[in-house]
Order: C-alpha cells, then structure tokens, then sequence
C-alpha cells in the first residue's frame, strides 16, 4: 500500500460522523438506526476497497455526500424484493425462467384467502376430526380424467421419483432409449432412475422401439414399463414407437406396471393443446398411473400430478417419502382454484392466462400488438422507430417443442441504426438492459438492430404497464 492510499484511508469520516451529518437524517427518519448504521459501514467498507484498488479516487470516494448515497442505495436495495413480478414479451408463453405459468385470477383469490387465515388443510369439517390434505384435489382429478384415484407432491420431477421409490425399488425399470430425456437444469431420466434406487434398462434403439423390444427385456426381476412423453424434443424421420395400448396389454400379461409420464400436462382435448397427448386419453388406453406438471400446459401452480388406479396411488400415498414432497396450502388453493375452471372448458380457455394465450390467433394479437403501439408512441413520441410485426412465438416450458404460434409483436429500432445490421447495436443493447431494471421489468427479444415486444402472451390490462416500461428505458437511455 503506498502513501496515498493510506492518506486517503485515514481521511474517511467515521460511522459516527457519518451518522450526524445532515444528509443523514433522512435515512434516519426512513429506516431503523441499526440498518442505517449496517449500511453506512457497508458503504465505507466498499470505500477502502476502491481505495486500495486506485488510491487516486481516495478524496472522492471519502465524500461525506457520496458516501450517504451509497448508504441509501444500499438501504433501498434491502427493502426491494428478490422475487418480483415482471412483463413477459419474449415470445415464449410458458417461459420457465420467467416462472412459467402465470395464475388465473379465481387462483390467485383462493390464494390470498387460505395465506391470510387458518384453513382445512388436514380438519374434516364433516367429521370434526383430522382429515386430509390431498382430499381437496382428488375429486377434482378423478372427474376431470376420469381415474380411479389421484394424488399431487410439489413438481414432476419429485412425481416420477415417487413412482420409482415407491414401486420399483431395488429392480428393473424399461425405457425406450429414445425416450431418456433431459430437461431444464441438466435433470436427466437416468440420474433420477439411480436416485430413486431402481435400474434403468434401456429398451430398442434411439429413433425405433418396437413392443417386441419390451417383451424381450423383460425379466422375473422387472417391476415397471415406463413410458416418457419426449416433451422438449421431437425425433423426426425413421421412427418407431410402441403404442401405449400395446404396452398396457404386455404389462397386464407379465405382470408388469405400466407408467405414462406426460411431463407437460396437456389435461383434456382443447385446441391450444395442438396434438399434445393429454392424460385422459393415456388413461383410457389403460396405464396403470400417469403423471404430469401442474404449472406447464395445465396453466397452475408447479406440482406434479398422479392420476391411477387405486391401489397404485394408494402405494404411492403410503410410501415414506410422499410427506417430504407433499404440496403445501397456498400451492393446493391454487390447483384445486384451477381445477375448478376445467369443469368448464370454454371457460379455461378464457380464464387460465397460458390457455388463453396459445388460443389466440393472429386476429388477435394484431389489435393487441397495434394497441401497444399506439400506447408506446404516446408516451415516448418520435424517440425511436416503432411498428407492428408478424411473429412466431412458442409455447415454451418444455412443451410443445415444434410448434410455432403465430402472433404479433412491436418492433423498436433507433434512427441511427442501419435497416439490417447484422447483430445489436449498443443503444438496443442498452435499451434491453434498462427495461430490466425498469420499476416493473420488461423482458422483451433482441434480433439484430432491433427489440421486438411480441404480445401473445401480453395481458390486455397490462398494456399501458408496458408503455411505462418502455418510456422510463428510453429515459434511461437518453440521460447515459
């Protein structure tokens, strides 16, 4: 350390001077002294490392002013929430970073009204005695896919690391090797098959599996025929997949139990759905329990839910486990609230956020993506180049992988942008990185020289939000 970097370490003013300057009583009368102290500390301690890095900046990083504003900075920082609602405008409808199902409103009440008050969760109000938590949801499932019993834990993953556990222990499990997949957070088929305690048998070839191929591996020491829906991916061209009917008579005839994993949740026939197999159809064709996401095509809370014959579900509500992956009472009012809306299916399309995006057509996200504009343009008139575009967006979460969603977005580019430059240019870069750090964030697409705010997932409410949005950036980007 040389001498002006000591000098400089020594001319910083103390916590409690600091503390009694003038600029400091606003903080004071905002926040708790203790928090105040905590971060005027903080702020010095950042100080002396800045010093030591350049012992040049020593006098304006020991400003008393400068040192305050660091102090609030840091306080408004703690107070500021980790989790926060945001504007999805990618494209992408179920978007697994950006918390992928939005909730329908009905949930979202039933939500609020169970945190905010004691509940039934685990009393039978019938009886006056203990009851229990899955009975909210199992009525509801079994009318809606029309199976003998049902039961829910807190994602999917943990669904199909109970159906392993609890019925195959220590044997064999089939798998087409095409159908070994691996999902958003490097979660692979056969590291869970090992947690779960079972081994995993690979089954035919990646592209074609026959159900001679299933009948050939199994032995005395086989307990499932698991069936994985490929929902991220598609293998295209020469292939071949056993029919779920035809696997459900070969397990019936060895004595073996069939499982469907559907992973995306498509739960009855709709159109938005477009060819996803939906668990009422896996469940006629006879497979003994099927499992699926709550917060993915179903439009819920993430859970993970099994649907089955009694004694299967009954196996897997006994099994020592279920109680560490068992749904808590705000994830329950939320399924069993949207549950309710599939009683009527016109219904759900109108009133669950991701079925009412993926029904939309171009028909109406041109009005949509039009009234946006014309929104952006009032608030921020003449700073850029706005207009309305024809676009591809995707269903996302890991559903649904080929197809593409018509729709509409707005395309923002800046004068000074060529027509067709060939990557982002800084100003959209920078645009992009302040409706991230927008009072309510916007994450939107980046193509080129332009940001393209596509509306298919754009609820109508949130129109002028948007607009906001979009004007504090362009502020931000003006004043750098």
């Amino acid at each position: 350390m040389d001498e002006s970097a000591r000098q400089a370490l020594r001319a910083l003013p103390a916590v409690e001077e600091l503390l009694n300057h003038a600029a400091a009583a606003s903080l004071l009368a905002a926040y708790p002294r203790t928090q105040v102290v905590e971060a005027v500390r903080a702020a010095l301690e950042g100080a002396r490392r800045e010093i030591l890095k350049d012992s040049t900046a020593g006098s304006a990083l020991g400003d008393p002013g400068t040192l305050l504003a660091a102090a609030a900075s840091l306080l408004a920082d703690w107070q500021t929430p980790g989790l926060r609602p945001l504007l999805n405008l990618t494209g992408v409808v179920i978007h697994t970073n950006l918390g992928r199902s939005p909730l329908a409103e009905q949930a979202v009440d039933e939500v609020v009204k169970v945190a905010r008050s004691y509940s039934n969760l685990e009393y039978d109000l019938g009886l006056g005695a203990r009851g229990h938590r899955e009975t909210h949801l199992e009525a509801l499932l079994t009318r809606l896919t029309g199976a003998e019993a049902a039961f829910a834990v807190n994602n999917n993953a943990a669904a199909v690391l109970l159906l392993l556990m609890a019925l195959a222990p220590g044997r064999e499990v089939l798998v087409s090797r095409g159908q070994l997949v691996e999902i958003g957070g490097s979660f692979r088929l056969p590291d869970i098959m090992r947690a779960g305690g079972v081994r995993l048998v690979e089954v035919g070839t990646t592209n074609r599996t026959r159900i001679g191929d299933y009948e050939s591996a199994i032995t005395p020491d086989t307990a499932m025929i698991l069936r994985v829906h490929t929902s991220n991916y598609r293998i295209m061209g020469f292939t071949e997949e056993a029919d779920l009917g035809e696997m459900v008579e070969l397990g019936r005839r060895r004595g073996v139990i069939v499982a469907d994993d559907l992973g995306s949740g498509a739960l009855n026939e709709l159109d938005a759905y477009r060819g996803e197999p939906t668990v009422a159809a896996s469940l006629r064709a006879g497979a003994d329990v099927v499992c699926f996401s709550g917060d993915k095509l179903l439009g819920g809370p993430q859970a993970g839910i099994l649907v089955g014959s009694k004694a299967v579900i009954g196996r897997l509500r006994k099994h020592p486990v279920a109680r560490a992956l068992r749904l808590d009472k705000m994830t329950l009012a939320a399924l069993e609230a949207t549950l309710r809306i599939y009683l009527d299916p016109e219904r759900a399309r109108r009133e669950i956020p991701v079925l009412r995006s993926l029904s939309r057509t171009p028909a109406d996200t041109a009005p949509l993506a039009a009234a946006l504009l014309a929104a952006i343009d009032r608030r921020a008139p003449g700073g850029f180049i706005t207009e309305v575009e024809e676009t591809s967006a995707r269903a996302g979460g890991g559903s649904m992988p080929l197809t593409e969603v018509p729709s509409h977005a707005v395309r923002i580019r800046f004068p000074e942008a060529p027509a067709a430059s060939a990557s982002a240019t800084p100003t959209i870069v920078a645009f992009e990185n302040a409706l991230r750090h927008a009072p309510i964030p916007l994450i939107a697409r980046v193509s080129q020289d332009s940001l393209h705010l596509d509306v298919l997932a754009l609820d109508e409410r949130d129109i002028e939000v948007v607009a906001e949005s979009v004007a504090w950036a362009f502020g931000q980007v003006q004043s750098a």
